[in-house]
């Protein structure tokens, strides 16, 4: 690593530390498990706490058997305090020998000199991975200047989920409005006061709501979604201009903010719990993720049913990602196989993977999977193709979402106007591409 490389890397993991530390006391502790007693044990990190991560211990649990003298150790750790953890074990050279993380941070992670170069593993460059077969644009993602540095698992992103049951009670078929006003109309009848008048009564008492029509859960994807849909973007094409605090940005968080404060539709995002209130059956729309799909089917008796991701803007969009397998650049010898071994392995079982929720990346097995058993996959997945955009890709993406985070929630919890929360942004943004350029 250079030593200007050096120097960005130790300033963006202080920023990163800092940022993770204020969040700490919300995050839970690691999970770790073990998997196998095979001599070449290999340490695996990634962030999926969710259902989703169940299936994939599922996954190496299988493969353990079949692997003989492999062994795996997982540790499952909160999005928030995996990024600085990953960063600081590469700085004490101590990094895991495979990790996942989003195709967003490839970039970045590539930046510090730390990623190997994953070419070989490919059929364009004599591996078995078939490039044609993984999806588009989704696998872009894993390319910086043509090089892929990661593996990708899968395609996932926002959708809703709707409780059919209180749909049912409303008169009202689960959909999704293609504008705003039959959207807030929508929610309106299905947002219930505790004597039963709903939000569009004039009887209604927005103080005391017993069913929301909808909330959020997380906010930062869905402000990107709904900012596409007004054709604005976080950052310019070229990477170096913070565009956060534009007209587009405005109308997408004045939306989320009607939702909220205007229409009486959606409760203050601090302190609600959006799992937790489907599983209570006090939401009747969740806008959520691929990886909803377990939580939703097998630890709650609501009756649900996946939509597209709602639309608050002039045309539809929607958040997507992928998560994306990437290897030290210094792990060699029989670790290497190892984890080559276990990279190839989860790839040509991604149907099993489908069971998360989450939308598998190669194209066949997406074309493979049974409309009766994964819906959710096949409905939320066919969005990303015809409108979806994958997640901004920056060098910078971990700080900049340091940055516009908290400035969202300041704005959705009536702490900041609009546009002091937005223009508050867009300076510390602007701050971060500058220093990175």
């Amino acid at each position: 690593m250079s030593k200007l490389k050096a120097i960005k890397y130790i300033f963006s993991l202080v920023l990163l530390v800092f940022f993770a530390q204020s969040m700490a006391q919300d995050a839970p502790e690691p999970v770790v498990t073990d998997f196998g007693t095979g001599g070449t044990l290999i340490s695996f990190w990634n962030g999926l706490s969710g259902s989703d991560g169940v299936t994939l211990n599922e996954m190496l649990g299988k493969f353990v058997e079949e692997t003989p003298g492999v062994s795996v150790r997982t540790e499952i750790i909160d999005w928030g305090t995996l990024y600085p953890k990953l960063q600081t074990a590469f700085v004490a050279g101590e990094p895991p020998d495979v990790f996942i993380v989003h195709a967003s941070e490839v970039a970045q992670f590539q930046s510090y000199g730390m990623l190997k170069d994953l070419s070989y593993l490919y059929d364009t460059n004599g591996g078995t991975l078939p490039s044609a077969d993984f999806a588009q644009p989704g696998f872009n993602g894993v390319f910086v200047d043509g090089v892929p540095y990661g593996v990708p698992l899968d395609n996932h992103g926002r959708g809703t989920w709707a409780n059919v049951g209180l749909f049912e009670a409303a008169g009202i078929e689960p959909h999704i409005p293609n504008n705003f006003d039959d959207l807030v109309a929508m929610l309106q009848q299905l947002t219930l006061d505790v004597n039963g008048n709903n939000a569009a009564s004039a009887d209604f008492d927005a103080a005391n709501v017993a069913q929301w029509g909808t909330c959020m859960e997380w906010i930062y994807t869905d402000f990107e979604s709904y900012l596409w849909q007004f054709g604005g973007s976080i950052i310019s094409e070229d990477g170096k201009t913070a565009t956060v605090n534009s007209e587009a940005a405005i109308s997408a968080l004045q939306r989320m903010h009607d939702l909220i404060y205007k229409y009486h539709v959606s409760p203050e995002p601090a302190g609600f719990d959006s799992w937790q209130s489907w599983a209570g059956g006090k939401v009747a729309l969740v806008p959520t993720g691929t990886w909803f799909r377990n939580f939703a089917e097998d630890q709650t008796d609501i009756k649900g049913q996946a939509l597209p991701a709602m639309q608050v803007g002039p045309n539809p969009g929607t958040w997507f990602g992928s998560h994306v397998f990437m290897i030290p650049a210094g792990l060699e010898g029989e670790k290497l196989a190892a984890v080559e071994k276990m990279i190839l392995w989860v790839t040509d079982h991604q149907a099993m993977w489908a069971g998360s929720g989450q939308v598998p990346a190669r194209i066949s097995v997406q074309e493979s999977l049974d409309p009766a058993l994964y819906p959710s996959n096949i409905t939320i997945g066919k969005t990303f193709q015809e409108y979806g955009h994958l997640e901004v890709v920056s060098k910078a993406i971990l700080e900049l979402q340091a940055a516009l985070d908290p400035e969202l929630g300041s704005a959705l919890n009536n702490q900041k106007s609009i546009e002091d929360a937005l223009n508050d942004a867009n300076k510390r943004m602007q701050q971060v591409l500058d220093r990175n350029q």
